[in-house]
């Protein structure tokens, strides 16, 4: 590739795979109070993937995906300060998407240094997919040590995130997983229940007696949502956290999740459905609560207290094969494009 030019990919239009295409263009300049990083690792997820075959509300085609990135400073814009070119980092783009790219341009303030012994690969899957789990787990659903919780897809990039911060903070964890990952699941500190073969709903109540506080669920569907309500005990909260279903179902799963939200809800029976704060706005209110919690997963990753799961590497020029893979299903963790 022309190492004076910028390389991105851009979804085309709504459709499959094929409509991702890498596109040539001029570098960009950054704009007062920003940098620009050249990429080395970008996450893929599904979201990406639902917002790139379905229609839903947010992008509209032609953009370029990708919510969080590690890479390196590669030119500061005016009045940039405490950060120096060269130096690695990691970001979320708040929603603004365009991390399928060599380079971008991103306001200074949501680099966060990454510690040198950090694999860039390992870096990147921390971004989004811990700062979810840690907003869902604090923030959402106000966990307590010794609580009891049920990850559903325990074994993905959000559940395996979920798992290894609730065993941190002192939860007893379940998680849902295909059998192929139920070693992996269980070396992360939960107990792994076999959702394809059993039903997780008397798993939970024959290994709980009386079910768990909380159920997050980043499946989505109605059916899937009052299932994991019967799993709450009296009391327990329901945090919806995805749509996973929605890679292949799109649109159509969100009026029956919401209906489900709702009644879980209104019953009379002290079990309760939070919704907020979300990842669309909280960390964009909270800055310091984003750089310090990235800060923290970091290290926590370097003292191996926490392990990314990471599904795959594909090179940028692949993305198209990473989000076949994501449609296909059947692997564990993060799937993640580098640069090299």
């Amino acid at each position: 590739m022309d190492r004076t030019k910028n390389h991105r990919v851009v979804v085309t239009s709504r459709g499959g795979p094929d409509v991702l295409e890498m596109v040539t263009e001029d570098l960009p300049e950054p704009s007062p109070g920003e940098i620009r990083v050249k990429t080395l690792a970008a996450g893929v997820s599904s979201y990406d993937v639902m917002l790139r075959g379905h229609w839903f509300p947010g992008l509209k085609p032609p953009y370029t995906p990708g919510e969080d990135i590690v890479g390196l400073v590669d030119q500061l814009g005016d009045g940039v300060a405490g950060l120096e070119v060269g130096q690695r980092v990691g970001l979320w783009t708040f929603g603004d998407a365009g991390g399928y790219t060599e380079y971008i341009t991103t306001p200074a303030e949501r680099a966060v240094p990454v510690p040198f012994d950090l694999d860039s690969v390992e870096a990147v899957a921390l971004v989004v997919n811990y700062l979810t789990a840690s907003l869902a787990l604090h923030q959402m659903a106000g966990v307590q040590r010794g609580e009891r919780i049920l990850v559903h897809g325990a074994a993905g990039g959000v559940g395996s995130a979920l798992v290894q911060l609730g065993t941190l903070a002192g939860l007893e964890v379940y998680g849902t997983a295909s059998p192929y990952n139920h070693e992996l699941v269980e070396s992360l500190g939960a107990v792994p229940i076999d959702y394809r073969n059993h039903d997780f709903v008397a798993r939970i109540r024959e290994l709980t007696g009386d079910g768990v506080d909380v159920v997050f669920d980043v499946i989505g569907g109605g059916r899937q949502l009052w299932r994991s309500s019967r799993a709450l005990r009296k009391g327990g909260r329901l945090v919806m956290l995805g749509m996973a279903s929605a890679v292949k179902g799109g649109i159509r799963k969100v009026p029956g999740s919401m209906v489900v939200v709702g009644v879980v809800k209104i019953l009379p029976n002290g079990k309760t459905a939070p919704m907020g704060p979300g990842m669309e706005s909280y960390p964009k209110d909270h800055m310091d609560w984003y750089r310090d919690s990235l800060v923290e997963f970091f290290e926590l990753a370097v003292t191996g207290k926490v392990k990314p799961v990471i599904a795959a590497r594909f090179p940028l020029s692949e993305a198209a094969r990473a989000h076949e893979l994501l449609e296909r299903g059947g692997y564990a963790g993060k799937v993640v494009l580098t640069v090299e």
